[in-house]
Parts: structure tokens; sequence; C-alpha cells
């Protein structure tokens, strides 16, 4: 399979992707598999999959757990070596990508005290609710490279 039918597959084709290397092989490998399955649990046991119901939860909070993916993806691909390409192709670009422009947008303005204002912190919840309904696809792709059951949809809501 191509990279470009895989990311079909998961209606993840906006992401800005070299024309070239969507037509590469999608091959991943046992290093891949266990990369995407230690992130599929991340992402599936937070806020980034979950939602935040309007009457509990933290803005800061919320922002802090989407963030702290940063780490936990580096530290995933340090964990399982340089042989998981795959893993590593689709992890940088949702990162710069997807989550990127969310957290620098939001931490500048958290530094300024806005989860202060309502308004803002509905705004936020609502950019949240977006973030999350992509990184829902994404989990499943985690899954999908893992080549596990996925969960994402378990509990009803």
């Amino acid at each position: 399979m191509k990279w470009r039918k895989w990311l079909e597959n998961w209606d993840m084709t906006s992401l800005k992707i070299n024309a070239s290397f969507l037509e590469m092989e999608w091959k991943p490998q046992d290093e891949d598999k266990a990369a995407a399955w230690e992130l599929y649990i991340e992402l599936l046991t937070r806020i980034t999959t979950q939602p935040l119901d309007p009457e509990h939860g933290d803005e800061k909070t919320a922002l802090d757990s989407v963030y702290s993916l940063f780490l936990i993806t580096r530290q995933v691909l340090k964990n399982n070596t340089r042989n998981c390409t795959e893993f590593t192709k689709i992890a940088i670009v949702v990162l710069n990508q997807v989550i990127r422009p969310f957290t620098a947008k939001w931490h500048r303005l958290c530094l300024q005290d806005i989860f202060k204002k309502p308004e803002k912190c509905v705004e936020f919840r609502k950019e949240l609710e977006t973030l999350q309904t992509t990184l829902r696809k994404y989990t499943k792709m985690l899954a999908d490279m893992a080549g596990v059951e996925d969960l994402t949809i378990l509990e009803e809501t």
C-alpha cells in the first residue's frame, strides 16, 4: 500500500506531505508497531481524544496534556530505535502540523492569563474539540499501525 492510500483510509489527506513521499510504500516494521502502540495508549488515555465535560476540567491542564505529546513522542522515538521510520514519518508531521499550531496559540494566550476570561475558555474548548477530532483519527491510524483493535470509541459519551 502507498502512503497516500493509507492516509486516505484515515481521512488525513489534509496533512501537507511531499508528493513523492506519498507514493512510497507504507511498510511498518516491528519497531514502528511498538512505537505506534506506545503513543496510541498515551493518546487514548488523555484529553487529546477524550471529551472534556463543560462543567468540569481545567483549560490549563488540558493544554499541558496536549503539549506533553511533544515530550512523549520524542521519548517513544528514542525508545524504539532508528528503525521505526514509518511511525516517525507520521508522528513528526502530526506534531508539527496538527499539535504545534494549537499549542503555540494557546500557550502564548495562557501566559497572558487568558483563561480567566470565560469567553476565551469557551473558545479554547471549541478548538480543543476540533483538535480532538483530528487526533482521534491519528489514534485510529496508530492502532492500525500497531496491529491492534482500535478502542477509540469503546466508551459511550
